[in-house]
């Protein structure tokens, strides 16, 4: 795993990549913490984190997109495949190596509400409080983006695929509202789910047979389950997007708030990201 992350962040940094990354960060919160902290005279550092929250949007894709996609278009993937490493190692090894390079810009930050602190009264507890959650966010992100980087041999693709998901999760909140809450629209908006599971799942696998039973059982069972009592389906679309609220999580951390069940949501949505990169992966060494 040592070696794989030391061949990783070498890449980032040998690329200029890392660099780029850091230094745009860098850049959007140096004009926000100019706009709200330095120019409004506000002590509240957790409002420019806030408004830089959503360039995730652009510079997760760009980061994560060559992680695996790469690999497999060079054919290198076969020699790392090769190696006495198990797989769980290779992709800890590229997903460190990723919150590596995302750390550097948020440790940089740290000392930001220092710098506001020699002009007025900080409060450190809500103000590194956003700072835990914002690191927390994006390590969510990139494990996500890591994994759909493994599902394909395109870096284009995997950054279309990334930014098109980042957008869905970022607009839940929004979506859940324009959906009725009435059973039937439940039960079409859980049909359409199934149908993109086993796409999933498939693009995953690599196995078509595999991908349509997943969505046919996926289907099979929103179906018997409304059979038995359409009621409970009236307003349950809704209910399951917002779990999938991932921004929503981290404006507990801006308003002052140590949400502990934030924290172990983003930390599972990561652990869970970088299982499904690690199937994906061995489906890879099998085949």
């Amino acid at each position: 795993m040592g070696a794989v992350y030391k061949k990783e962040l070498k890449t980032y940094f040998s690329t200029m990549t890392g660099y780029i990354f850091i230094a745009f960060m860098l850049l959007m919160c140096g004009i926000f913490y100019t706009i709200y902290n330095i120019k409004n005279l506000s002590p509240n550092f957790e409002y420019s984190l806030d408004s830089i929250s959503y360039i995730f949007l652009l510079i997760v894709p760009i980061l994560t997109m060559k992680s695996i996609a790469d690999e497999k278009a060079q054919k290198t993937d076969q020699l790392l495949l090769s190696l006495p490493v198990s797989i769980s190692k290779i992709i800890i090894g590229k997903y460190l190596a990723l919150l590596t390079v995302f750390t550097i810009p948020v440790v940089i930050m740290c000392f930001y509400p220092l710098i506001l602190s020699l002009f007025g009264n900080v409060n450190y507890a809500t103000t590194y409080g956003s700072i835990l959650g914002f690191f927390l966010f994006g390590a969510s992100l990139l494990a996500i983006g890591l994994f759909i980087s493994s599902i394909t041999e395109s870096q284009i693709i995997a950054a279309v695929l990334c930014f098109g998901i980042l957008l869905l999760a970022y607009s839940m909140g929004a979506i859940s509202l324009l959906i009725p809450t009435t059973a039937i629209a439940s039960l079409i908006a859980f049909t359409i789910v199934s149908v993109i599971f086993g796409i999933i799942v498939y693009l995953t696998t690599k196995n078509m047979a595999v991908g349509l039973t997943t969505g046919v059982l996926s289907q099979a069972a929103v179906i018997v389950l409304y059979l038995i009592d359409s009621s409970k389906f009236e307003g349950s679309f809704s209910k399951v997007l917002d779990c999938f609220k991932i921004s929503t999580m981290y404006q507990g951390f801006t308003a002052g708030l140590f949400d502990l069940t934030a924290i172990v949501y983003y930390v599972s949505v990561t652990a869970l990201f970088i299982f499904f990169g690690i199937r994906s992966l061995e489906k890879k060494r099998w085949n």
